[in-house]
C-alpha cells in the first residue's frame, strides 16, 4: 500500500520564543540536532515505502522550506502555499485532495512538522500497523503511552480492540488538555494515551467525514485546489476560496465527532517540543542534570536548560531554570513555568515589539542578511548571496546604500552601469537609483551594507524585475 506523507508546516511555535519567531518558527530551527525539525520529519518518511511528500505551509516560509528540502536531499516534494492561516482541518483537506488526484488509492499520513522521533524504525513499524486500520476505513491516530501527568497534551481514552485492524483500538473519547489534577487521575486510572497529533486515513474516507461534519471546510479546500496556480516550484492555493474555510483543527472538525476514529500505539519515542522544558527533556544532560547548547559557562547550577545562540552566557547558583539568549533577546524562566512563555509573547505583541516577528538573521530566496547595528538614520547589515543568485532590480526612495565586499565576487547593476566588485572593493548606491547585486561565482558572496537615510524599513523597496516571483512593487 502506497503512503503519501502530508506535512503541516505552518505553525508559529510561540512557546519557544525567543528562538522561534513568526518569520522563523520552531519547525524550521535546529533545536535538538543539526537538522531542523522539518528536515527530521522529512527524513523519517523518505523510505521507499513512502511517496514524495506534500508540505502545506504559510507562503512566507516558502523559500526557506524549499532550501531545507534541497539541503536534506528530498526529491519530488510538493510545497503547497496557504494564503491565510486556517488551522489543520483545512490543511488536511488540501493534502487529501491533492493526494487523491495524484495517486488514487494511496493512504495519507498526516504529520506535524515539529515533532522529535529518534526511533525511526519504531515509527515506521507503527505506520505499518496504522495502515491496516486505515485500509479498513478507520481514521487512525497514534497514541503515545504517557510517562507523566502531562497537562500540555490532549488524551485519548481507549475503546474496544478492532478485529479488522490488528493492534488497533477504537477511540472511546478525546480528552482536552487537562489540568494537573485531572491529568493525574487519567494516569492513575489507566486506559488513556497522549494524542500525538499524527493521523492516517484513506483520503476518500476523511473527505466523506469532513463533508458530513464541516462541509464548508471541504468546499473551501476543493475550491482552493481547483483554482490553484503554479508559482515557480510552488502550488499557490486560491486566496478567496481558501479564506472561506472555518479556522478549525482536524480534531474539532472531524476526529472528535466521527464514529470511525481509532488509534494504534506509537512504538517509538516522541515529543512535540511544545515548551522549553520539553527541549530540556529531549537533550542530553551533564552530571548536574543540565542541558547546555552553545557558548555557556555554568557554576553551581542544576537541572537547567541554558542555550546561547552566539554570545557567552554564564549562569551562577540557579536551579531548574530556562535561560535562552539570542542576539536581540534573553529569556530567563523557571522551568516549571516554561508553558507560560506564550504570555510573554502576547505582551510583546501588544507592545508592537519586532522581536516576536523576526530574528536578527532574515532569510530570503537569494540568501540571507544579518542586522549588525542600527541607530538614528543608519543601519549596518551583513548580506550573504548564494552562488548564482541575485537580489531584485530595485530602488529605494528614502535611503542610500554603501556596499563593501567581504568575500566572493559581486556583479553590480547601478543605473546604466554594470561592473564587477571583488574582495575589499566597494560602491555607493544613491537614493532613487535602480540597482541589483548578483553573485556570478561559485562561493557565497558576502558584503557589508551600510544604509543611511530618513527611513530604513524593508517596505521601502520598488521592484522592477525579480526572478523569484515576488511582488513587483513592495
Amino acid at each position: 500500500m502506497k503512503i503519501r506523507p502530508v506535512i503541516m508546516a505552518g505553525g508559529s511555535g510561540s512557546r519557544l520564543w525567543p528562538l522561534s519567531r513568526e518569520a522563523a518558527p520552531k519547525q524550521l530551527l535546529p533545536l535538538v540536532s543539526d537538522r531542523s525539525l522539518l528536515q527530521q520529519t522529512l527524513l523519517r518518511v523518505s523510505a521507499p515505502s513512502f511517496l514524495p511528500p506534500i508540505i502545506v505551509c504559510n507562503e512566507q516560509y516558502r523559500f526557506l522550506i524549499a532550501e531545507q528540502i534541497r539541503d536534506a536531499g528530498i526529491v519530488g516534494a510538493q510545497i503547497v502555499l496557504e494564503p491565510v492561516a486556517r488551522n489543520s482541518a483545512a490543511a488536511a483537506a488540501v493534502g487529501a485532495l491533492l493526494s487523491e488526484a495524484s495517486e488514487p488509492g494511496a493512504l495519507v499520513l498526516l504529520l506535524p512538522s515539529d515533532h522529535v522521533i529518534r526511533d525511526v524504525a519504531g515509527f515506521q513499524a507503527s505506520v505499518d500497523v496504522a495502515a491496516g486500520g486505515a485500509v479498513a476505513d478507520f481514521l487512525m491516530t497514534f497514541g503515545v503511552a504517557p510517562t507523566s501527568a502531562a497537562t500540555e497534551y490532549g488524551y485519548i481514552r481507549l475503546g474496544a480492540k478492532i478485529d479488522r485492524a490488528q493492534g488497533c483500538a477504537a477511540v472511546a473519547t478525546f480528552v482536552e488538555k487537562p489540568d494537573r489534577a485531572k491529568a493525574e487521575h487519567l494516569l492513575a486510572t489507566g486506559g488513556h494515551v497522549w494524542n500525538s497529533g499524527m493521523f492516517m486515513f484513506r483520503p476518500q474516507v476523511f473527505l466523506s467525514e469532513l463533508k458530513t461534519y464541516e462541509p464548508k471546510i471541504l468546499d473551501a479546500a476543493r475550491g482552493a485546489v481547483e483554482k490553484a496556480r503554479k508559482d515557480l516550484d510552488f502550488i499557490r492555493l486560491d486566496h478567496d476560496a481558501f479564506a472561506q474555510s472555518p479556522n478549525i483543527s482536524i480534531d474539532y472538525a472531524v476526529m472528535e465527532r466521527t464514529a470511525r476514529a481509532a488509534t494504534c500505539a506509537l512504538s517509538s519515542d516522541w515529543s512535540d517540543l511544545g515548551s522549553w522544558s520539553a527541549i530540556w527533556d529531549a537533550l542530553p544532560h551533564d552530571d548536574a542534570d543540565n542541558a547546555v547548547q552553545g557558548d555557556v559557562v555554568l557554576q553551581d547550577t542544576r537541572g537547567s536548560l541554558v542555550r546561547s545562540n552566539g554570545r557567552l552566557t554564564a549562569v551562577l547558583g540557579l536551579d531548574d531554570v530556562i535561560v535562552v539568549t539570542t542576539d536581540d533577546a534573553v529569556l530567563v524562566a523557571s522551568k516549571d513555568r516554561s508553558q507560560d512563555v506564550r504570555k510573554v509573547v502576547d505582551q510583546l505583541k501588544a507592545r508592537g515589539r519586532k522581536e516576536i516577528r523576526e530574528n536578527t538573521v532574515t532569510h530570503r530566496p537569494w540568501g540571507k542578511y544579518e542586522s549588525i547595528d542600527q541607530g538614528d538614520r543608519f543601519q549596518v547589515k551583513l548580506i550573504t548571496i548564494n552562488p548564482g543568485a541575485s537580489i531584485s532590480l530595485q530602488l529605494h526612495h528614502h535611503r542610500s546604500e554603501h556596499w563593501v565586499v567581504v568575500s566572493g565576487t559581486g556583479r553590480v547593476t547601478r543605473g546604466d552601469e554594470v561592473f564587477q566588485l571583488y574582495e575589499n572593493q566597494s560602491t555607493f548606491i544613491p537614493v532613487g537609483v535602480k540597482h541589483r547585486l548578483e553573485n556570478p561565482g561559485h562561493i557565497p558572496l558576502q558584503i557589508i551594507e551600510v544604509q543611511s537615510g530618513g527611513y530604513l524599513g524593508e517596505d521601502d523597496i520598488v521592484r522592477f524585475d525579480d526572478r523569484y516571483g515576488r511582488t513587483p512593487a513592495a
